[in-house]
């Protein structure tokens, strides 16, 4: 499977400008106002690429409504070939690609290169917003890539078969830092293969064996801390020829909502208590009985409660 491609073709491909910055959500819109390829639409992450009205995670699926609309206001048609861009490296193209797959899209590829270096290279730019003409694509979704909290619990009961793989970095993954989501570790069982280990200098490398971690013949599904780059890491297995993957668009942010859901990490049982108030919270938590992670929750609602006085 053909996921990565390297072109400066305008006339025979379609062109979606992906780019996107985690910290400044408006950086994408303004580059591609500034220029883009010529005659790309732009997909923004949040906007298009996201339901952020929805509290399944942080970059939460779109509907299929929103995304049918995005696909015919695009004017996309399932036979067009589809090339996709961001920065160079990131997982934004990713994401659109990967919900255009799942829209039943064929013919839909990521840049290999970004928007500088397809630039350098000689493709036709430009700062003219096209205006597509509307096509009634009705989209054909494809459920089998694609996995929801249920089908991740599935997985880790034994009634659906399959292995996680966390896209995440190992710091993370082990729930030793965790700079974004309110509870720090992993889905259980989950295994760890960062997706920012494929990235050098804005391109993604596809060479490295990961047999070791999981193997091609494993269903697999892939989650990150938001959808986001667990895309890139679905698009590089992909790439790789591995063809019983699915992607947790909820990802771990998902997963936490739900109190009941459990957390693996990586360290002691119990928090670290850092003075004596603290310390007499953490054990009166354990005296009324909390453990594990409900334990690491209530303690640190319990002393967010106190830095607050």
């Amino acid at each position: 499977m053909s996921v990565f491609i390297e072109t400066i073709d305008t006339e025979n491909h379609k062109w979606i400008d992906a780019r996107f910055d985690l910290k400044d959500p408006s950086a994408g819109h303004k580059m591609y106002k500034e220029e883009h390829v010529a005659g790309a639409v732009f997909w923004d992450l949040e906007k298009d690429l996201s339901d952020m009205s929805s509290n399944e995670g942080r970059h939460p699926m779109p509907s299929h409504e929103q995304l049918t609309e995005l696909i015919r206001s695009s004017g996309l048609n399932k036979n067009d070939s589809i090339v996709i861009y961001d920065q160079g490296g990131s997982p934004f193209a990713a994401r659109a690609w990967w919900l255009l797959k799942y829209a039943g899209f064929e013919e839909v590829h990521i840049s290999q290169k970004g928007f500088h270096e397809l630039k350098e290279q000689g493709i036709a730019v430009s700062a003219e917003v096209p205006n597509p003409q509307r096509i009634d694509y009705e989209p054909d979704f494809n459920s089998e890539i694609f996995a929801d909290q249920a089908y991740v619990k599935n997985v880790i009961s034994g009634d659906e078969l399959g292995v996680l793989v966390d896209a995440r970095s190992a710091v993370r993954y082990a729930g030793l830092e965790e700079p974004i989501d309110p509870v720090a570790g992993r889905i259980p069982g989950a295994r760890n293969l960062d997706w920012a280990q494929f990235v050098s200098q804005g391109e993604f490398q596809l060479n490295e064996d990961i047999s070791h971690i999981v193997q091609k013949h494993e269903p697999a599904v892939v989650y990150c801390g938001s959808g986001v780059t667990a895309a890139a890491l679905y698009a590089i297995l992909a790439e790789k020829g591995y063809d019983q993957l699915r992607l947790y668009m909820g990802s771990f942010s998902d997963w936490i909502t739900d109190a009941e859901n459990v957390v693996e990490f990586d360290r002691g049982e119990h928090p670290e208590a850092a003075d004596d108030e603290t310390k007499a919270i953490l054990a009166k938590l354990i005296e009324e009985g909390y453990s594990g992670e409900m334990l690491m929750k209530k303690f640190e609602y319990e002393k967010s409660l106190l830095e607050e006085k």
